[in-house]
């Protein structure tokens, strides 16, 4: 037995479609923020490295990392891939900081 264009086939394919649209959507959003959030960490690794600031905090880490756990549980993310996104990103602000300084 075969499926027409109408059938189930095709209304997967439009789902299947619907949802590659939206991640795309997610992908464009998820760039630009990461790329606003670099820009303000740049701003603060110059004015870290203009007053002669440490480039890390470990207190403030501690309580991102806190802060990002708890998010991602209430919105159903591993917090374990959430912490080590925030790593990631913690240690491409030190490094970034680290940069103004030298």
């Amino acid at each position: 037995m075969t499926e027409t264009t109408t059938g189930p086939a095709a209304r997967a394919a439009e789902l299947l479609k619907e949802h590659r649209e939206s991640i795309d959507r997610l992908d464009a959003i998820i760039v630009y923020t990461l790329g606003e959030r670099f820009k303000r960490t740049q701003a603060v690794g110059q004015l870290k490295a203009t007053h002669d600031l440490p480039p890390s905090d470990p207190s403030r880490e501690a309580k991102q990392i806190a802060r990002l756990e708890e998010l991602a549980k209430e919105a159903d993310l591993d917090p374990k891939f959430a912490k080590a996104f925030l790593n990631f990103i913690i240690d491409e602000v030190i490094r970034h900081h680290k940069k103004h300084q030298e």
